[in-house]
């Protein structure tokens, strides 16, 4: 079997949309799952999809409305997220919850309203977009390193579980892309507080971050590792688009914890 169905979460701007585009001018039928319900440029071969990736009965909807209208769903790209900044202390359970609750449960529910369609077919893949931070931690993005690493560790495990099902699992791990993600990341409330200790550094910290971001790759780079992975007969598990990354990823596994920290820090 091939991909010919796709859901994207996420898929009405930055990588959601970009991924939708391409998969389509792929000739693969895509369905872009979003909170807005909206896609532009409109085009017949993107069908938007009012769904809240934190909405099970949202999710079941729209998948059996995937089917009624395909008879079958052959993938589905996990892209739907946000971010919070701020430090540790100071950051509430419920600011901390908002973090996990779209980016790693979301992404779990996603999963498994598809699961039982993909498993009736023998055929179905799935693809999660984590990010290098699940491998790189940085200051004041603690939550959002901790929730990509453990979605991350989920897509592995669940690629473990599901060999010999005919249903494959892939992480993309992308660095700095340049989205909306920036300027709708969410300071917690520890970070706009004016007697934090960490004031000073959040400021400079944060600036260097967004520079980082807006000077990013473009969506498209993360869109076409997509698209690589869903042709391929046999995914590969882990997927980091671009060779500075790559490398990013080889040296966090060769230097110590306390050497790779400390020069994170000079860095941030």
């Amino acid at each position: 079997m091939e991909v010919k169905v796709a859901l994207v979460t996420g898929g009405s701007s930055g990588i959601g949309a970009a991924t939708a585009r391409l998969l389509a001018d792929a000739g693969v039928k895509v369905y872009a799952g979003s909170r807005r319900g909206t896609f532009e440029p409109a085009r017949k071969d993107v069908i938007p999809l009012k769904m809240d990736v934190n909405d099970a009965a949202a999710l079941e909807a729209a998948v059996q409305e995937i089917l009624s209208r395909e008879g079958r769903l052959d993938a589905v790209v996990c892209n739907a997220g946000n971010g919070i900044y701020g430090p540790v202390e100071g950051t509430t359970e419920e600011e901390a919850r908002y973090q996990f609750e779209t980016n790693y449960f979301g992404v779990l529910k996603t999963i498994q309203a598809c699961l039982p369609v993909f498993r009736k077919q023998q055929f179905g893949r799935i693809i999660t977009i984590t990010s290098v931070m699940a491998i790189l931690e940085l200051p004041f993005q603690g939550f959002y390193s901790s929730v990509k690493a453990a979605l991350l560790s989920l897509t592995e495990s669940l690629a473990l579980e599901l060999k010999g099902t005919g249903i494959q699992c892939c992480s993309i791990l992308p660095g700095d892309v340049s989205t909306g993600f920036t300027s709708a990341r969410k300071l917690n409330e520890a970070a706009t507080r004016e007697d934090s200790p960490y004031k000073e550094w959040m400021q400079k910290n944060l600036k260097q971050v967004e520079k980082d971001e807006l000077g990013g790759m473009s969506p498209d780079v993360i869109a076409k590792a997509v698209l690589k992975q869903l042709k391929k007969k046999k995914m590969a598990m882990r997927v980091i688009p671009r060779l500075d990354y790559k490398l990013v990823a080889v040296l966090v596994r060769l230097f110590p914890a306390k050497s790779r920290l400390a020069l994170i820090k000079l860095l941030y």
